[in-house]
């Protein structure tokens, strides 16, 4: 920088070989191992990846309790957390990305610290059935045998909403916090599955929302 110039407040983070948005072009870009180093130099980022990755990046920034940094989401397709968040996808997500105004919205987490953008599933660990019992808040969403449950985000308080398994119709419970006990369910966060499985497993508003661009 010269003649006292201000350095960029805002930096792109790229997720594998995704081509930059031309409405990103001259902005300071980083890959994911770069993420510690860029929350100390910049405002606002912008995730180039998919729901997964925006959802790592959130999760960094909570454990490193970094939630003051504002979050943009460019995606080329639109996704569960497009949907969620009420986004675009392609140029105009990359140019909103950019230009919009960073909004503070309900994180949701789960009990390890690992946040959830678009959907989480608890799915059975044997057999064709999750056995135990989930709760909403004070609602007991089951008792007994399902096929599955489904966890998502929402834009509005109290923060998410659950419902069971049972394509296409489903019947959403919201409120602050989704918990599950169980013989064995494995946990998909954002179409990833835990390598083990569980016998306890919760998802629930963290006390502080993160600030997305929209």
């Amino acid at each position: 920088m010269h003649n006292g110039a201000k350095p960029p407040s805002t930096a792109v983070l790229v997720f594998g070989d995704r081509p930059t948005p031309a409405a990103l072009t001259g902005l300071p870009t980083h890959r994911p191992d770069d993420l510690d180093a860029a929350v100390h130099c910049y405002r606002r980022l912008v995730v180039i990846g998919d729901d997964a990755d925006l959802a790592g990046v959130l999760t960094r920034l909570l454990r490193a309790d970094r939630l003051d940094i504002e979050v943009g989401y460019a995606t080329s397709r639109r996704t569960r957390a497009t949907r969620v968040y009420r986004l675009g996808a392609g140029r105009r997500a990359a140019r909103r990305a950019r230009r919009g105004t960073a909004h503070r919205v309900p994180l949701i987490r789960d009990e390890t610290g690992t946040v959830i953008v678009g959907r989480a599933s608890w799915l059975p660990a044997a057999g064709p059935q999750l056995h135990g019992e989930a709760v909403v808040d004070d609602t007991v969403l089951f008792d007994g045998e399902v096929a599955g449950v489904c966890i998502e985000p929402t834009l509005q308080l109290p923060g998410l909403r659950a419902a069971l398994d049972t394509r296409p119709w489903r019947r959403w419970v919201s409120g602050r916090a989704a918990q599950l006990g169980t013989t064995g369910a494995v946990v998909v966060r954002d179409g990833v599955a835990a390598p083990r499985s569980v016998r306890r497993a919760s998802f629930y508003r963290h006390v502080e929302g993160w600030l997305l661009v929209r």
